[in-house]
């Protein structure tokens, strides 16, 4: 389990009209530049299946949690030119959880994600789907039991058929589902320790509505947390009738465990690919990333390496302090390896990733320097905030230059 970021819906007013209006602004204010601009996405690779999936010996699909809105979509252009034109093929993000109108896919907040996922066929969207509204609202075990067996009874099967409908409507039915994620630990409502049965039975019922949706092709991951936690995520495995991919939450926690340990505990790395393949399931690791050990160069090494040997469908850095390497300036040297073993990579087979090496001191990279944080405006340029839908269609940010008054006297 990791702190997270708030993912409280922002408002989103701002659409196609607000574009121009910006844009018309702008255009009355002398001297006003767009900030540091967006490279062009990477070319697209050879022609690939209508449902995205890994090509045999090819490396892992990646991508990276950079935020849930449309700032995040807009990110992962400047990400992949961080990364040396990388092919980011993953779009990460996450379904409001405080109300049954947003769990269902509320207009506007999946319309930018959507559009991403179809500009190439090869693209792959994963969503985080709440199981229960008030998510983490710190909901007491005895109401958790009594809304997993209304779940479990059909209760809510209409909001699951309303989020399918939407996702079909949005042409993204393939889209990866995380349903109920990390549900063998504490801090989600839809966590399935107060009554396994019915956690399993309820998450049965949901595929099924979901599936039952005309045109669909969801995949879903079933994706604890590691380790233990609060039950053994064993206990709550639904079925491979159910099951498409099983995934693992896996941040370097707690406090002073090594990579071998995290590989070897009960419930662990290792655990959790023979589980994987006794089901006859692909494995993904949808939230990734540092924690409790602080910059650690050799978690960040191992894991990049771990995945390269075990091949996952997908997987998804979490890129914000204190997990990440791009917007967050606190991990540097981890920011190195992370870099130096990603920088470039396509969809070709890789077979150059590092051995796991001396855990202080990490490879640097082979690669022209960057700011290891996101691009930032010109020098004597001042930001403007114009809210995350106009950013997301214009490209960037836009700034205006503070010197202009001086530049036309």
């Amino acid at each position: 389990m990791a702190v997270r970021q708030s993912r409280t819906r922002s408002r989103r007013s701002a659409r196609a009209a607000a574009v121009v209006a910006a844009a018309a602004l702008l255009a009355a204010i002398p001297q006003v530049a767009v900030g540091e601009p967006v490279p062009p996405a990477p070319a697209p690779p050879a022609p690939a299946p209508a449902v995205p999936g890994r090509t045999p010996g090819a490396a892992p699909a990646f991508g990276a949690y950079l935020d849930y809105g449309p700032r995040g979509v807009a990110r992962m252009a400047q990400l992949s030119h961080w990364l040396g034109g990388a092919e980011l093929r993953v779009g990460h993000t996450y379904l409001p959880g405080d109300l049954w109108s947003n769990i269902e896919g509320a207009p506007g907040f999946l319309d930018v994600w959507a559009d991403w996922r179809t500009r190439e066929a090869d693209r792959m969207l994963v969503l985080n789907v709440p199981m229960m509204e008030r998510n983490e609202e710190g909901v007491d075990d005895g109401e958790v039991r009594t809304l997993l067996r209304q779940g479990a009874a059909g209760r809510f099967d209409h909001h699951f058929r309303a989020l399918a409908e939407r996702l079909v409507e949005l042409n993204v039915p393939d889209t990866v589902l995380v349903l109920g994620w990390e549900m063998n630990g504490t801090t989600y409502t839809h966590r399935c320790g107060p009554d396994p049965e019915a956690w399993k039975t309820y998450w049965n019922r949901i595929v099924t509505t979901m599936r039952s949706v005309p045109g669909q092709k969801f995949r879903f991951d079933f994706t604890p947390s590691r380790g233990r936690d609060a039950v053994p995520w064993t206990q709550c495995y639904p079925g491979d009738a159910t099951v498409d991919i099983i995934g693992m939450d896996s941040y370097d926690q707690p406090r002073g465990m090594a990579f071998d340990e995290q590989v070897k505990e009960p419930y662990g790395l290792q655990a959790h690919v023979d589980f994987a393949k006794a089901h006859g399931k692909p494995i993904s690791y949808p939230e990734w990333g540092l924690f409790r050990n602080g910059d650690n160069a050799e978690y960040m090494r191992r894991m990049l390496a771990w995945m390269d040997e075990h091949k996952p469908l997908y997987n998804t850095l979490t890129d914000y302090c204190p997990h990440g390497v791009w917007q967050c300036d606190d991990n540097p040297r981890s920011t190195a390896v992370y870099r130096s073993v990603l920088f470039g990579r396509t969809d070709e087979p890789d077979t150059t990733v590092p051995e796991p090496a001396t855990p202080t001191v990490p490879t640097a990279p082979p690669v022209p320097a960057v700011p290891p944080t996101a691009p930032r405006p010109p020098a004597g340029c001042s930001p403007l905030e114009l809210g995350d839908w106009v950013e997301y269609w214009l490209g960037g940010k836009l700034c205006m230059r503070l010197d202009w008054y001086s530049r036309n006297k």
